[in-house]
């Protein structure tokens, strides 16, 4: 039995409690009544920015930016233990994100207009520590989700927020949670550390060994020289089904998959298949567009044994050579500042 069973058993031989965040505390808004006059960097106040928010479980108060607060106004002020929402964002999944005052703010920070905060009104309730943990877990991030609506932005209804339960076991289990929590959230932050690092050796090494000068008795050849490029067709993303045909999106280039894949995340009904364009095993896909120039030509490797659906924003490559030489040239600085530089001049 883990010591988290026996707090459990000892403590609450019943289960766990669970409360609405209607009753564990109340609903403040963020600043109100600002113009865009109000925001520089020389003003005499300091505001959390929605970044901030969403990308931190615990907030981070260096990362702050400047407004105008005058002696009288009623704007919430940031109290440890506040819990702060996203109120919005361009899909459900990402609505309601929450980031929360786990240490006593030296000073007064308020909040910024596009998000909300639930304040406990017992700070014996909910460990700040635990919250952070809690509101990012995939159980509650989806009845978040689900307090969302609408078309093309989606927005948090706070009545429905308020109803969401959540557990609120005894705080010596909140803290053992905790413990066992930042712990692996430690290991994770040295991974992290350790990746970034080979990452480093490895750009460092891969373009050491693939720079080739002009007087190099090595050939360079252009991509249509020594096989073919292909364009992909359309399709979106509200195209996706559960199961039916492989298929590659610009964008998982860069978010989802590394220099190879045998199997995607995505697939399309069999019905779209004679609108389609596929890569064979051995082809190379290129992304062909990106948020900056110089992400343009990531590569991926596909080595899947079924042919794959390619986005109309990828290149299909088909060559006898080597496909993760291919993709790694590509990827080495020599290439990719070439790249850059011909898509600036075709701006």
């Amino acid at each position: 039995m883990s010591r988290i069973d026996e707090l459990i058993e000892q403590l609450c031989p019943d289960g766990v409690e669970y409360r609405t965040l209607g009753e564990i505390g109340s609903l403040l808004t963020g600043l109100s009544g600002k113009s865009k006059k109000d925001f520089s960097p020389d003003e005499n106040a300091l505001f959390v920015p929605y970044k901030n928010v969403f990308l931190n479980p615990a907030l981070d108060l260096s990362y702050l930016e400047h407004v105008s607060v005058q002696d009288g106004e009623k704007q919430s002020r940031l109290e440890k233990g506040d819990i702060i929402f996203t109120a919005s964002s361009e899909n459900p999944e990402e609505a309601g994100m929450t980031s929360v005052v786990t240490v006593d703010p030296a000073r007064d920070i308020f909040l910024n207009s596009f998000c909300f905060l639930i304040r406990p009104s017992n700070q014996n309730v909910l460990h700040p520590e635990f919250a952070k943990h809690l509101f990012r877990s995939k159980a509650i991030r989806k009845a978040l989700a689900k307090t969302a609506s609408g078309v093309t932005r989606f927005n948090i209804s706070k009545a429905r927020l308020l109803k969401i339960p959540i557990p609120v076991p005894p705080m010596e289990i909140q803290e053992e949670i905790v413990r066992i929590l930042d712990s692996f959230s430690e290991l994770e932050a040295e991974l992290e550390a350790e990746l970034e690092a080979r990452q480093e050796q490895y750009s460092h090494y891969r373009d050491a060994l693939l720079s080739f000068n002009e007087d190099s008795s090595i050939r360079q050849v252009a991509l249509a020289d020594i096989g073919t490029l292909r364009r992909g067709k359309r399709f979106v993303i509200s195209d996706y089904v559960e199961k039916g045909i492989e298929a590659v999106h610009y964008g998982e280039i860069y978010t989802t998959y590394s220099l190879s894949a045998t199997e995607t995340i995505s697939h399309l009904p069999e019905s779209m298949a004679p609108s389609l364009r596929f890569a064979h095993k051995g082809d190379v896909i290129i992304a062909a567009t990106g948020e900056n120039v110089e992400d343009l030509c990531k590569p991926l490797v596909w080595y899947g044994e079924n042919d794959v659906a390619v986005h109309d924003d990828c290149f299909i490559f088909t060559s006898d050579i080597e496909p993760k030489y291919v993709a790694h040239c590509l990827l080495s600085s020599s290439v990719a500042e070439l790249s850059s530089n011909r898509s600036r001049y075709q701006q």
